[in-house]
């Protein structure tokens, strides 16, 4: 087996109660460790912990806006697996891609009998939860780590902006979930694809 190969078998498959739990747990941390640095008076532990925060939040957010809003419209899922990016070829080759192959990221498995049986509308909705989630909150938890005036947080707050825009576009391409949004709503079937990530 190529390293590629092994890259892309799952490190780790969960429950649905499991993979929430630790998502949600991550939340939390992100959410507590950003509260954390706007109070340390230390500006390297600050800087550390508002980056700590970043990330817990920037990992902990996408698979879960999937379920959440997937639940909301009526869609049912399996499982949750971690392992490296599904879309390493969207990275260009070298350090970016390879550290994405081996950032641990939540993917989350459809129920695909349950994806079929909801309205276009509904499938688009929960393919575009996961993106708008990876976009809207590490870009608000920069805001508000620049509005509590944390060492390096204006730095942050421009790098997500740009980052998060790089996300969308990213997203707009095939194989991206807003790409197969878009797909689902404009052929007007069901799409049967088996994962979000």
């Amino acid at each position: 087996m190529s390293v590629k190969q092994a890259l892309r078998k799952p490190w780790l498959r969960l429950s649905i109660a499991a993979g929430n739990m630790i998502q949600l747990a991550g939340l939390a941390l992100g959410g507590g460790a950003l509260l954390a640095a706007s109070s340390t008076p230390s500006p390297l532990w600050a800087i550390l912990e508002m980056g700590v925060g970043w990330i817990c939040l920037y990992l902990c957010c996408h698979a879960i806006a999937h379920w959440l809003i997937g639940r909301w419209v009526s869609i049912r899922f399996r499982y949750y697996t971690i392992d490296g990016t599904s879309k390493p070829q969207s990275w260009p080759p070298g350090p970016l891609r390879w550290l994405f192959e081996r950032i641990p990221f939540f993917r989350l498995h459809i129920h695909r009998a349950s994806l079929k049986s909801v309205s276009a509308g509904r499938q688009a909705v929960m393919w575009s939860a996961g993106v708008t989630a990876s976009v809207v909150v590490p870009v608000l938890a920069a805001f508000w780590a620049w509005w509590a005036h944390i060492p390096g947080s204006l730095y942050l707050f421009i790098f997500t902006v740009i980052w998060s825009i790089g996300t969308v576009i990213n997203n707009l391409r095939p194989g991206g979930d807003y790409f197969k949004a878009r797909q689902v709503l404009t052929t007007a079937k069901p799409s049967v694809h088996g994962k979000s990530d």
